[in-house]
């Protein structure tokens, strides 16, 4: 590999994380907690794999590019989300990724395909 080439792939690999934007909606009267560092948020794929008492804190929406963007890159933007909130974990709620056929008509019609995916921030209580 060229060394310019070395150069455009280090900058992909620095970029992709950030073309996932997520928005976010607070839930009900949970209350402001500290924030939480992203690497100590949890991924849970279901509620009942929550081990204990949790809050609801916020709907997560997030979105990007399925050509700039990857699931992981996904993942730990809603996660440096949920913990600035306070939450210290979040359950999955959907992940959707666009088919073959869409992906290359955006490449033929030199648009973006969207990647889009659904959590809940919640805040885990400790055990008592």
């Amino acid at each position: 590999m060229k060394a310019n080439s070395w150069g455009v792939l280090i900058i992909c690999l620095m970029v992709l994380p950030s073309c996932v934007s997520v928005n976010s909606t607070r839930l009900g009267t949970s209350a402001y907690r500290d924030p939480v560092p992203a690497d100590r948020v949890v991924v849970y794929r279901t509620a009942d794999l929550v081990p204990g008492k949790y809050e609801e804190i916020a709907l997560l929406h997030a979105k990007g590019d399925s050509t700039w963007s990857s699931e992981s890159g996904m993942f730990k933007k809603m996660k440096l989300k949920a913990g600035k909130m306070g939450a210290n974990a979040i359950i999955l709620d959907a992940i959707s990724e666009p088919s073959a056929v869409a992906k290359v008509a955006g490449a033929v019609f030199g648009v973006g395909v969207e990647r889009k995916g659904k959590a809940i921030a919640i805040f885990v209580f400790p055990p008592e």
